[in-house]
């Protein structure tokens, strides 16, 4: 099973850096998000899985 990291403000510069660092390391990487009117995603868009897709491989 590999390492595991939960990442609170992932869609930041930080925290989407450090996602990316992580899962070239094995890690397998969840985020919490702020709270916001729209759902900005740009920074992470190449490795978010929606989690209520029903095929998603979480």
């Amino acid at each position: 099973m590999p390492p595991i990291a939960l990442i609170t403000g992932i869609t930041g510069q930080d925290g989407s850096y450090l996602a990316e660092l992580l899962i070239s390391k094995g890690y397998q990487v969840h985020g919490i998000i702020r709270r916001a009117s729209t759902f900005n995603t740009a920074r992470i868009d190449h490795i978010y899985t929606d989690p209520h897709d029903p095929h998603a491989k979480l």
